[in-house]
């Protein structure tokens, strides 16, 4: 089974100690580890003002957790932060496929790109895909051109 990306984000309770929160994450890097998964990056985003109020509570201690491993890992993480008190909300949300897509939309615009360049008789690589930013001009600097060569008479 092929491991995912995936990006938690959980809300503990405003009254939560640091010790608390470490214990929650404890927790989770235990499930992961248990599981066969890893955690790439933890983020501790600190106490933020909610969007709105979710059981009487206005802020919450953000933590955001990057984590490589199965969809099975992930669906016990999600059971067991239900259950755990000290959690308002998370959310779990699959980061690679997000790229997969991104990375194929890029290489057909691409390809469409070589492919119209082509049908014009030019190279299909366009100018500046070697690496050389290509300065384009607007019509507005033509007008200064003008401008400037109007005065100079």
């Amino acid at each position: 089974m092929s491991d995912r990306q995936y990006e938690l984000v959980y809300i503990i309770t405003p009254d939560a100690t640091d010790q608390q929160v470490a214990e929650v994450h404890e927790q989770v890097s235990g499930i992961v580890s248990r599981l066969g998964g890893r955690i790439d990056k933890t983020d501790n985003w600190g106490r933020r003002k909610l969007a709105y109020e979710i059981a009487r509570r206005k802020e919450g201690i953000y933590v955001l957790e990057a984590i490589t491993g199965s969809g099975e890992l992930m669906k016990e993480i999600d059971r067991r932060l239900k259950v755990t008190d000290q959690i308002i909300r998370h959310l779990v949300v699959r980061v690679d496929e997000q790229q997969k897509v991104l990375d194929r939309v890029l290489a057909q615009r691409q390809a469409d790109v070589a492919r119209r360049r082509e049908r014009r008789g030019l190279s299909p690589e366009a100018p500046g895909e070697a690496g050389t930013p290509v300065r384009r001009r607007d019509r507005d600097d033509d007008d200064d051109d003008q401008d400037d060569q109007e005065a100079e008479v």
